[in-house]
């Protein structure tokens, strides 16, 4: 008996197919970035230094990739007559194969090597057919680049797995497939791609809360806009200032859309947290976005976002009682009656500490991209640990008290969760976003394309698809060859962008891959954003100085 499983790998040009393409943007005129102000330690602003230019000047890229012309096609190679590396053996022991037989006896690292002919370049479906009697990662490069590592099952039983939407180009090229341990390996079949053609870049651009302020419906129906033409680009700042932003800009001659920061509930003094919302602030004015990171320091007896270096367990915190919407005082009646642990009150201390800082941005007129819960499906965060329904529970109660009670309507629900098992209720998030780091590997740009097609599948419709993380940049070119357009991405800054000189570090991203994709007609860059859009705002303006209390009543 055969089975078939399948593992959505790239995705492919649905849209795209038949011919080189070039993304045309709106000509927006050459802008320099106005110097975004340095926020001292003391509150005050001075006006920053302009990053030195680049040394050179660079013409805009069209995006470009092999033309692609679809075939019907269904060719079987049989492992026997496949290369065979050191000690594999070919084998009849196990009914059900396809051919004279199959290939067993893997050790120590050898593989099969196929080697196939391409009708057409266009993207195929390839499908391993493997027995295994225990779970064996297996391994698959193409071309000596590798692909992706698989997982067999362990039934004892032929199952088909099946790589969706890998592009090839026209004529010979090598398959192979390395698995760390033993199994039977009867044939690879590639057959053309049929199912790339079903993605699209559909969605309403109307944020999920129905109460969301002017600036945050401005900000999702201009990602909205954009989204499959462009791939909007975003950097991580370490700090309040934009040294990260600065030296793209110098290696480029462009600057990142977005600004991308980490916000934290302060253990002491909120003067450091004030200072990065002025940072965000700023750049928003500036003609940017802005993106909010919450890596949650949990609130213990010992303070951290991850699950080995805190005692706090979310799983403990967990309760039945709808306390979404009741003040503070409240809450702490609940504690007191015991009705809730002193780990659920713990929590809303540190929601409502941090609607305060979202509340200042909003007070300011800055509406944000907001990440809660980062990774969500991992264990390495406490907030991830315990398991899914645990992490839907906090997500669920973090987006009813800021959103309901405390009336926080400049946010963009960012959902990055990593995993459909951790998938919250699409009413309560407008985009969908992954964080892609590839080990030891350098400009693997190229392989986020295979993650995009199963994400945009089980997220929903109408959900943008983000890359919210990264340690190194989109391949521009791929993602339009591949149909996998991200929205936008956010490149960590430390090691993965400067050196410990504090310049370009070239270990994650190369100079030529960074310049090429932010002159790229396919990425927009903040000047050509701004003008597009007319973000710019003036500096001189009144903001408003309102501050709203957090000691609210209760609103259930």
């Amino acid at each position: 008996m055969k089975l078939s499983r399948k593992i959505s790998f790239a995705v492919a040009a649905a849209v795209l197919f038949g011919g080189v393409s070039g993304c045309k943007k709106k000509e927006p005129k050459v802008v320099d970035m106005p110097p975004v102000p340095i926020v001292e330690a003391d509150g005050e602003t001075t006006e920053a230094a302009t990053a030195p230019p680049p040394s050179a000047t660079f013409e805009e890229a069209p995006v470009t990739y092999p033309e692609i012309e679809q075939k019907d096609t269904g060719i079987i190679y049989e492992a026997e007559n496949a290369e065979l590396g050191k000690g594999i053996k070919f084998d009849t022991a196990n009914e059900g194969y396809s051919g004279d037989g199959y290939v067993t006896s893997f050790a120590g690292g050898s593989g099969v090597k196929f080697n196939v002919d391409a009708p057409s370049s266009q993207h195929y479906d390839i499908s391993f057919n493997v027995l295994s009697k225990a779970a064996v990662n297996c391994k698959i490069k193409l071309n000596g680049e590798e692909l992706t590592v698989f997982e067999t099952s362990s039934d004892g039983k032929y199952t088909q797995v099946t790589l969706s939407g890998v592009f090839f180009t026209k004529g010979a090229s090598e398959v192979e497939f390395v698995p760390d341990g033993d199994l039977c390996l009867d044939y690879l079949i590639m057959k053309d791609n049929e199912s790339l053609r079903e993605i699209t870049y559909d969605n309403s651009g109307e944020p999920v809360n129905e109460n969301a302020g002017d600036s945050a419906r401005e900000l999702l129906k201009n990602l909205s806009e954009c989204y499959g033409k462009y791939i909007i680009t975003g950097q991580y700042a370490a700090g309040i200032g934009n040294t990260e932003a600065d030296l793209i800009y110098s290696t480029t001659g462009k600057y990142p859309v977005m600004r991308c920061t980490c916000l934290d509930v302060p253990k002491e003094s909120y003067d450091e947290s004030f200072l990065l919302i002025d940072s965000c602030a700023d750049w928003y004015r500036n003609g940017g976005i802005s993106a909010v990171t919450w890596y949650w320091s949990a609130p213990g007896d010992i303070r951290s976002p991850r699950s080995d270096e805190t005692d706090f367990r979310l799983a403990d915190a967990v309760t039945n009682v709808d306390i979404a919407l009741h003040s503070e005082q409240t809450i702490r009646s609940f504690y007191s009656e015991g009705r809730i642990t002193e780990q659920t009150y713990r929590l809303i201390l540190d929601i409502d500490s941090m609607a305060g800082q979202l509340t200042s941005l909003k007070n300011k007129g800055v509406p944000v991209l907001w990440r809660p819960l980062p990774e969500g499906s991992g264990s390495w965060f406490w907030w991830g640990a315990d398991g899914a329904e645990s992490y839907k529970w906090l997500w669920d109660l973090l987006y009813k008290r800021l959103t309901e009670y405390y009336d926080l309507d400049n946010l963009i629900w960012v959902w990055n969760g990593q995993s459909e098992d951790t998938i919250v209720d699409p009413s309560t998030y407008d985009i969908a976003a992954l964080d892609l780091y590839l080990d030891g590997e350098k400009d693997y740009g190229a392989k986020f394309s295979e993650k995009f097609a199963a994400f945009s599948k089980f997220s929903g419709e109408g959900k943008l698809i983000a890359i919210s993380e990264c340690g190194s940049i989109p391949d521009v070119d791929s993602a339009f060859r591949d149909n996998a357009v991200w929205s936008f991405f956010g490149l960590w800054h430390s090691k993965y962008i400067t050196d410990e000189n504090g310049a370009l570090s070239e270990e994650f991203t190369s100079a030529d891959s960074l310049i090429h994709l932010y002159n790229s007609e396919g990425a927009l860059t903040l000047d050509e954003y701004s003008e597009m859009f007319g973000t710019a705002k003036d500096v001189s303006a009144e903001e408003s100085t309102t501050e709203k209390s957090t000691d609210k009543e209760d609103k259930s």
